[in-house]
């Protein structure tokens, strides 16, 4: 039985894993949940569940919270940043799946990692903002990083059984989002609406931008660059609309290794869960008759520039990877408030990264800072 902390257990990766311990109650139980605002969901979860704690973002959340489950005998119900950095290293998991959005998953990941619990690792801003020490933390913690994302996974499993020293070329694939054969020119008429509407993946609001701007590949890159411990010239990004071939590796020998699946995040989820092993989970496998063909494109950089903030914040290093993400976060949630255009998004992140003075081997501390400092400047923008 692995005891699970769920960080994130109302978005859609943690509503499919709890779709995950459903289907297997013998093999995972949850002792701990987190979500931010969307308490009548977890009250449903918890009365589900059963877990033994639970956190939400703030103290009125808490009492809603606690409203709801009619005061029954629950679980403790803790709030803000020490309630998530709690349910990350409660004493009874053994794993925690990292499926919070953003920059707020960073402190709760570590914490986990300081309290020795396996990850689970679905929020990539966490590696992307300090990748280098929250490696080094799980090195020296014995602590084992699974990636969640349906990329990372995809290497992770053509990486079993072969040599890191073998790896020539990491190839990420992306569907190209909603926009993909829209003319640059018609970008200045995207709505919301239209960039909320992804053709082959069903995600929360922030990552359905992300994958529309392509800034969720570009975060990917950065993501990848640390699990797999590859340099950014050896990675390689591709347009793949049918969404089938999750991600490749080539090696040195010329062979090319693809993961395959339909675009389902329960796979994902589960080998994180239970890697090794595979469990049953019920999915068909792709119609490849019924596909016809799987076609690949170079991406469109002039149309999605958030490709060249990423490379260019893996190259450059320091505090810039975590001023990218930051500047993201910030014009992504004023596109969703309709403060700002779609292609407002690339200028104000580009305009906050020029105005950067990166420190390199940034401690916490400095990341943190600059992290702020990003959000800020983007405001200002704004």
């Amino acid at each position: 039985m692995k005891r699970l902390s769920i960080l994130g257990s109302t978005g859609s990766i943690g509503k499919n894993a709890l779709d995950i311990v459903r289907m297997y109650p013998d093999r995972f139980r949850v002792t701990a949940m987190t979500a931010a605002n969307n308490t009548e969901c977890l009250a449903k979860q918890i009365e589900e569940f059963k877990p033994e704690i639970v956190a939400v973002i703030d103290k009125e959340r808490a009492l809603d919270l606690s409203r709801l489950l009619k005061g029954n005998h629950g679980p403790e119900i803790l709030f803000g940043e020490e309630g998530y950095i709690e349910a990350a290293s409660y004493k009874n998991s053994d794993m925690v799946l990292l499926a919070m959005v953003g920059s707020a998953g960073l402190k709760p990941a570590l914490a986990a990692i300081e309290s020795k619990k396996q990850i689970a690792l679905a929020n990539k801003e966490t590696l992307v903002m300090a990748g280098d020490i929250v490696m080094a933390r799980a090195l020296e913690n014995g602590v084992s990083i699974m990636p969640v994302d349906s990329e990372h996974s995809a290497i992770f499993q053509c990486l079993q059984g072969n040599r890191q020293k073998d790896i020539k070329k990491l190839i990420l694939t992306a569907s190209g989002g909603p926009f993909r054969t829209k003319p640059l020119h018609d970008f200045k008429d995207i709505s919301l609406e239209d960039a909320l509407h992804h053709p082959n993946w069903t995600m929360g609001k922030k990552i359905t931008i992300d994958s529309a701007t392509l800034m969720n590949k570009g975060l990917e890159v950065i993501e990848a660059l640390h699990l797999f411990h590859v340099l950014p010239e050896e990675i390689e990004v591709v347009i793949h609309p049918e969404s089938i071939v999750h991600s490749m590796v080539g090696f040195k020998d010329g062979t090319v290794m693809a993961q395959m699946g339909r675009p389902d995040m329960k796979g994902a989820i589960c080998y994180a869960l239970s890697s090794p092993e595979r469990l049953d989970l019920k999915l068909d496998f792709p119609d490849f008759t019924g596909l016809g063909a799987l076609t690949f494109e170079k991406p469109d950089t002039k149309k999605f520039p958030s490709l060249l903030f990423a490379f260019e914040a893996c190259k450059e290093k320091g505090t810039l990877p975590a001023v990218l993400n930051a500047a993201n976060e910030i014009a992504v949630n004023a596109f969703l408030e309709k403060r700002i255009s779609f292609q407002d998004i690339f200028r104000h992140i580009s305009k906050t990264m020029e105005s950067h003075t990166r420190i390199d081997n940034p401690d916490l501390f400095s990341i943190i800072e600059a992290d702020c400092w990003a959000r800020e400047k983007l405001e200002s923008l704004i």
